[in-house]
């Protein structure tokens, strides 16, 4: 049986985000075969500085499984995080961190802070970049240039 392709979804739920208006970010976590959350980018429908694709996923799957840490979950996401993000992926205990593009302004794992390179960071994910890099790119370049030229 083929394992389903989890970044995939995330780049779906971008997509989403983006039919929303929302900058197209999306997120799936998993744990094992079985997703627990996906969702994109809801800052601007929510009103909601925080609502970022990873912090929405985070949140839906520790209040579906009434569990504060999220030990042996995995994440994917079509962005770097940011450092919000990354701090509540180590405070959540989430095992691996795929992502796809990387953010050389906002991002906070292999560009800026680093955040989990720092000696406070109590966990660190196993981390695994660009998947589905190329995709995750043309999807915020297409939707920032529809922007810029409107």
């Amino acid at each position: 049986m083929k394992r389903p392709d989890f970044m995939a979804m995330a780049l779906a739920e971008a997509e989403a985000a983006a039919a929303r208006g929302e900058v197209p970010i999306g997120a799936v976590l998993v744990r094992g075969e079985t997703v627990l959350a996906r969702t994109g980018n809801r800052t601007r429908e929510f009103n909601d500085p925080t609502a970022h694709a990873e912090m929405l996923a985070i949140r839906e799957a520790a209040s579906s499984l009434a569990e504060e840490r999220l030990n042996e979950a995995d994440l994917y996401v079509t962005l770097e995080p940011c450092t919000m993000c990354a701090a509540a992926i180590s405070f959540a205990r989430i095992r691996r961190l795929y992502f796809g593009a990387t953010d050389e302004k906002g991002g906070a794992v292999v560009s800026g802070v680093r955040f989990f390179a720092s000696p406070t960071c109590h966990h660190v994910p196993e981390i695994y970049a660009g998947i589905g890099e190329s995709s995750a790119a043309t999807i915020l370049k297409d939707f920032f240039k529809v922007r810029r030229d409107t």
